[in-house]
């Protein structure tokens, strides 16, 4: 059985994170051992692949979840320090990136679940909302991808001459909505289907229709186009 007291330079050179990547790929590496490459080192008593373990451990092995913490969240960790603490978050920072791939890179926005795929990898890990626009052109490509507000825990503003003014400056065709609800609850509150109303209505008089609104939680998402609450 592994000893996780035992220095990382004492296994076996295939049994090591850096030489295992070299020889073999990065795909066959753990979450673990990929962890413990930006660590870098562990301590008399624990290796990096160790350490890594047990902070994985501590958030169910979610990385969904780690995405959400912070320097300080990492730092209650023995063995990992300030440095250490930035390089993951930036890790994780530079994951959620590459998912969030330009959405004008993709073929015409089709259907909500088209939405859905572009935002999670961004607005699941959020512990705050949120509001996003999407600008399309006639032909349903995006136009732009745009943030309008960040707020707190519970809600966030989303004002209608902003979201209008930069549609007009585009020559948007159509517009979907985008908020997330850090709760999980994919249920629209109260302001959520006031907020859809007044969008809604104010699209048909300036010619711009707001197609749809979505709600991005962790694990799904609710369209109101989909639900016939527009």
């Amino acid at each position: 059985m592994e000893n996780l007291t035992t220095s990382i330079k004492a296994w076996a050179e295939e049994d090591r994170p850096r030489e295992k990547l070299l020889l073999k790929g990065k795909n066959v590496l753990s979450d673990a051992e990929l962890l413990s490459i930006l660590i870098g080192s562990g301590s008399a008593n624990e290796s990096a692949v160790s350490l890594s373990k047990r902070i994985l451990a501590h958030y169910e092995n979610n990385l969904h979840e780690m995405g959400r913490i912070g320097v300080k969240d990492l730092e209650k960790f023995k063995g990992i320090g300030q440095a250490k603490a930035i390089t993951i978050i930036a890790a994780l920072e530079l994951g959620r990136r590459r998912q969030q791939t330009d959405l004008k890179d993709k073929s015409k926005v089709s259907c909500s679940k088209d939405v859905y795929e572009h935002f999670a990898s961004y607005m699941a890990d959020l512990n705050h909302e949120e509001f996003w626009v999407l600008y399309l052109n006639r032909a349903n490509r995006v136009l732009a991808r745009e943030q309008v507000s960040i707020g707190g825990v519970a809600g966030t503003v989303a004002d209608s001459k902003v979201i209008f003014k930069r549609a007009i400056e585009l020559l948007a065709s159509s517009i979907i909505l985008i908020h997330n609800h850090p709760s999980g609850n994919l249920s629209p509150s109260e302001a959520d289907l006031k907020l859809t109303t007044k969008m809604v209505g104010i699209g048909k008089l300036m010619d711009i229709p707001v197609s749809d609104h979505l709600i991005i939680t962790e694990k799904n998402y609710y369209s109101f186009a989909d639900n016939g609450t527009m």
